[in-house]
């Protein structure tokens, strides 16, 4: 699944692949608010901890795989 987050004053995002459900990307997302940080593993084993205060949003793709060849 994609996930991408964007960081307050910063042009640039956050973007990877991660192996968690979008529930789970969900839930961490919703109880970083409420903590310091948002802490999130990507499909490679890589963790970003990003702060929470400087997320300006979290967006979480589909779950669903994507289909390679013609559609008839």
């Amino acid at each position: 699944m994609d996930i991408r987050i964007g960081i307050k004053d910063s042009a640039r995002e956050i973007a990877f692949d991660s192996a968690q459900t979008a529930k789970e990307v969900e839930d961490a997302v919703l109880a970083a608010f409420g903590a310091a940080h948002l802490a999130l593993d990507d499909a490679k084993g890589r963790r970003y901890i990003v702060p929470s205060a400087s997320i300006a949003y979290v967006e979480i793709g589909s779950e669903s795989t994507r289909k390679i060849g013609f559609v008839a």
